[in-house]
């Protein structure tokens, strides 16, 4: 090699471009000119892709400037873990069933700060980088914004430096890759791994077994304490990959760990030989289902036991390789891993780790009961992200005694012990004791894993404001009676890096030109753009920027539904899982409002609208289908009818996910979010949206409610009933007929779903969805109606004088300050962590 290190592996690239530092001779696995990375790229496209020139294309390109990238990030990558294992800093393990990265290779590129570099490099290969970005594959990793939260979490941490690790399940498949096919959804194969993963490293030698059924015995060691072994059914083995996690601007490169269900034998000869040819390889099946993919359909008894088993397979992997690094690599003894970690659970997926825990201090370090539980609950906390009760799991008794039976064994112990604590500080209060049980009664006995979550924990935080009263209030209501210390609150947030400076190339120029660029790392900076929102010229500034987003984002859904939307016209976007308490069906209603207006009224004319829509049903959710189904039925017909067409249309954009979110939320200029109050814990994609200058429509719900506080109540369109006012009209007996009957343009909506007049005459498909909303109507849609409909025309008035709009459009990003990941992490940090800052020297 010709390459001579004459520059510190290590140097940053500054803000423009420049490389702090720089020398002549980079080397071409550290150096962060464009000479540098030009000459990276082709040595890997020589000897890691292994193409000659004649073959190359641009996804072989992709591979070799990941690859490069990822050789700037290893050097950083290496310092942080020697650093995170030999020094005297405490670390965040971040436990969460779903990572939903995105694309990593812009992500990275950001980060390091050498963009323009890669661009060129690229260019003195004939390549362009914008096409070599479209190359990559989004990771199956994660679904919804519990996933993406993570991820926002994990970038916030490496840039402020505080020491990390995230762990997972590194699934083969994503959750499916969403098609729409006559309207409805068809679930396809998300094979996100077919082409690899550069960004990867395989460590099989940080393998971990874990142990699934079977049985446990009771014996005398020999000291004659008593002792419990578990002799499993089946042995599965956990493989490490890693990923680094490259921190904005700083050396400190953090980890992702994700997990993969290898067998322990993976090739029976004898069965092989004998001809039994599956038997040869059942146990290798059977073990690597678990990773196989996101989130398995989990209603019938086979579902739930591989939930759970994916569940506890990377919950005791994780704290496996937690104790042998705080043992064998930082030889720390046990009783200081509180002060070593700070594991935290995020939502009740990793739950079990309380149970697991206690199990590997006591059954494998032979530890007693009362150090092991005081070692695990100073090192837990638990993030509840639902105030659903469906989503506070729970697991048939049956089902977890048979699939982890020394944990029911633990479980049961934690809870006479706790209810013991309960019956001190509640005497005869037994009704409070049968709430409290970690074991609940109703409907056959089950394990309830928020319990567990929360009595192993030292600290509970919902994610909004609201949400943390509401669990103190109603879920989680006795346990806040009893440990009202252990109670807190902090909001969500979203890393402004991805989803402001990546994703709004157009909006981070003008940021930067107007107020300089140091709210990439501090989003409060962002409150100087106020006094330009009263600047005329800034404000058409501000437009033209907008209107760019919008033609991108209309070249987009050109290409992948054939409908034409025109960048001028307002651009009306509710994107996220399709659930009822979405609510996009009341989305639906006030487009169907609408177009009943036109037609009843040919004189009748609104302020041009675009309807966007994007986000996956759960395959087995027969409502959330049908509200799909009922956007593209009403799309169909808006978008062909030339009475309608020139004031709306409607797009349903399947596949949302991270990779098209970098177009929709720059290009949206309204923000629906919409769920009952009451419902949603915070949302993250509200928060998005206000980073990116939209103007919120919603309810007093999650983080709405800190939202409108920070835009102002004049910047925010507040429509619908309150908690309270959900709760006492629940409590009256909610009639949703009523509302029907006294609001004839509603029944008119109605009717018209449900007469086929969107359908081509069929009177059957839809009508599931308008009984629902007729007879049960669990999310008070009908009730939330008309004040829905009459917030919307304040909207269309707002929308029709630009300098009105384009003023709450920036003051609304000026004030998303709040809103940045990195004051969530910093909260995390310094209140329930006490994690500092690293700083990594190289």
């Amino acid at each position: 090699m010709t390459d001579v290190v004459s520059s510190a592996p290590g140097d940053v690239a500054d803000r423009d471009g420049g490389v702090s530092r720089a020398q002549p001779h980079e080397h071409s696995r550290t150096g962060l000119s464009a000479d540098a990375l030009h000459r990276a790229i082709a040595d890997h496209l020589a000897y890691s892709i292994a193409r000659p020139p004649s073959v190359l294309t641009p996804e072989h390109y992709y591979r070799a400037l990941a690859l490069a990238v990822r050789d700037r990030m290893q050097q950083r990558w290496m310092a942080t873990t020697q650093d995170l294992l030999h020094g005297p800093a405490k670390v965040t393990c971040y436990l969460s069933a779903e990572f939903l990265m995105g694309p990593q290779l812009g992500n990275n590129l950001l980060n390091l700060r050498i963009e323009r570099q890669a661009r060129e490099a690229l260019a003195a290969l004939g390549q362009d980088l914008d096409a070599i970005l479209e190359c990559e594959e989004e990771p199956g990793l994660g679904n919804g914004g519990l996933g993406r939260l993570a991820a926002c979490y994990l970038d916030s941490m490496a840039t402020l430096q505080r020491p990390s690790i995230g762990y997972g399940i590194r699934y083969e498949f994503g959750i499916f890759d969403q098609e729409i096919q006559d309207g409805w959804q068809v679930e396809k194969t998300d094979n996100w791994l077919v082409a690899g993963n550069p960004w990867e490293i395989d460590k099989p030698d940080a393998s971990y077994l874990v142990n699934w059924g079977g049985r446990t015995e009771q014996y005398e060691d020999v000291a004659g304490n008593h002792r419990v072994r578990w002799i499993p059914r089946r042995v599965i083995k956990g493989v490490s990959y890693d990923t680094p996690i490259q921190g904005y601007g700083v050396n400190t490169c953090n980890t992702l760990t994700l997990w993969s269900a290898r067998s322990v034998s993976s090739f029976a000869l004898d069965a092989f030989n004998t001809g039994d040819f599956y038997k040869a390889v059942e146990d290798e099946v059977l073990s690597e289902k678990i990773s196989k993919v996101l989130y398995p359909n989990d209603e019938p008894e086979a579902g739930k036991r591989l939930r759970l088993q994916q569940q506890y397979f990377f919950v005791s992997s994780s704290l496996q390789d937690i104790l042998r690094i705080h043992t064998e690599r930082a030889r720390l003894p046990l009783s200081a891993l509180p002060d070593k970690w700070a594991i935290q659970l995020n939502d009740t997926h990793p739950s079990i780790a309380v149970a697991e825990l206690m199990r590997l201090l006591i059954d494998e370090h032979h530890m007693g009961w009362d150090e092991a539980w005081d070692i695990t609950v100073a090192t837990f906390a638990y993030t509840n992200h639902t105030l659903l009760p469906e989503a506070l799991e729970t697991w048939p008794l049956g089902i977890f005694g048979d699939s982890l039976p020394r944990h029911l064994e633990i479980i049961y112990e934690i809870n006479d012990r706790f209810l013991e604590e309960v019956r001190d500080k509640f005497p005869g209060d037994t009704e409070r004791e049968r709430r409290m049980s970690l074991i609940g009664e109703d409907g056959g006995k089950s394990v309830r894993m928020a319990h567990l979550a929360t009595v192993g924990s030292h600290a509970v935080n919902g994610v909004a404001a609201l949400h943390s009263e509401l669990l103190k209030a109603s879920v989680l209501k006795d346990f806040y009676e009893m440990w009202p210390e252990r109670f807190g609150n902090v909001t969500n947030g979203v890393t402004p890096r991805r989803f402001l400076a990546l994703s709004n190339p157009g909006l981070r120029t003008l940021l930067d030109e107007t107020v300089g660029d140091g709210w990439l790392t501090d989003l409060d900076q962002l409150r100087r753009l106020e006094p330009y929102a009263e600047d005329p010229a800034f404000r058409e500034r501000w437009r033209d920027m907008k209107r760019a987003n919008k033609s991108r984002l209309a070249e987009y859904v050109h290409a992948s539904t054939g409908i034409e939307l025109d960048p001028t016209w307002m651009f009306d976007v509710q994107v996220k899982r399709i659930h009822e308490y979405k609510r996009q069906h009341l989305n639906v209603l006030h487009i169907i409002t609408l177009y009943n207006r036109l037609k009843r009224n040919p004189g009748f004319a609104i302020a041009p609208r675009a309807f966007i829509f994007g986000g996956k049903a759960a395959p087995g959710y027969f409502i959330a289908k049908r509200m799909i189904r009922l956007i593209t039925a009403v799309g169909a017909t808006v978008n062909n009818d030339p009475d309608v067409n020139r004031f709306m249309r409607v797009v349903f954009l399947p596949n949302f996910n991270v990779k098209n979110a970098h177009l929709i939320y720059p290009a949206a200029n309204l923000s629906e979010q919409i769920s009952t109050a009451g419902k949603e814990a915070s949302g993250t994609g509200n928060m998005k949206f206000m980073i990116n200058g939209a103007l919120t429509i919603g309810t007093l719900d999650g983080a709405n409610v800190e939202i409108r506080e920070e835009a102002g109540p004049d910047n925010f369109f507040l429509f619908g009933l309150t908690v309270d006012e959900v709760e006492q009209l629940k409590a009256d007996g909610y009639r949703p007929t009523a509302f029907v009957e006294r609001d004839p343009e509603l029944a008119e909506v109605l009717e018209l779903i449900v007469d086929g007049t969107f359908t081509h005459g069929d009177t059957e498909v839809l009508r599931p969805l308008v009984d629902n909303l007729l007879h049960h109507d669990p999310f008070l849609v009908l009730a939330d109606y008309r004040s829905y409909v009459d917030c919307q025309a304040r909207v269309s008035a707002a929308w029709q004088d630009s300098d009105t709009w384009s003023r709450m459009s920036i003051l609304n990003a000026a004030r998303s300050g709040k809103f940045s990941s990195d004051r969530a992490i910093a909260e995390y940090s310094d209140e329930i962590w006490h994690v500092g800052a690293m700083p990594v020297t190289l």
